[in-house]
């Protein structure tokens, strides 16, 4: 225990992480992308049948965290995972 003591900095950088996970939709969305690989908003859009807008603004809480990362191809924006730990806590709490 005391090796955290007065590391402030690294528990809020880790409930950063948590927070931007505790959402419904969020989770969801992380999820599938680490079952199913790089997608776009609009398949999103598909899976979880919820506005582009909303999902739009809950993939800017995600990147902001440094959990997911977009990479543009042409007009589309293509999300992945960036975080391995979130990849592999998120496989932990669906096993």
């Amino acid at each position: 225990m005391i090796k955290y003591k007065n590391n402030l900095e690294l528990f809020e950088e880790k409930s950063k992480l948590i927070k931007a996970l505790s959402h419904p939709v969020r989770l969801c969305i992380v999820k599938n992308l680490s079952t199913e690989g790089s997608t776009n908003v609009k398949n999103m859009q598909l899976c979880l049948d919820t506005p582009q807008s909303t999902i739009s603004q809950h993939l800017s809480i995600l990147k902001n965290a440094g959990i997911i990362t977009g990479n543009r191809c042409g007009l589309e924006v293509f999300y992945s995972i960036s975080n391995n730990k979130i990849k592999k806590i998120v496989e932990e709490i669906f096993n």
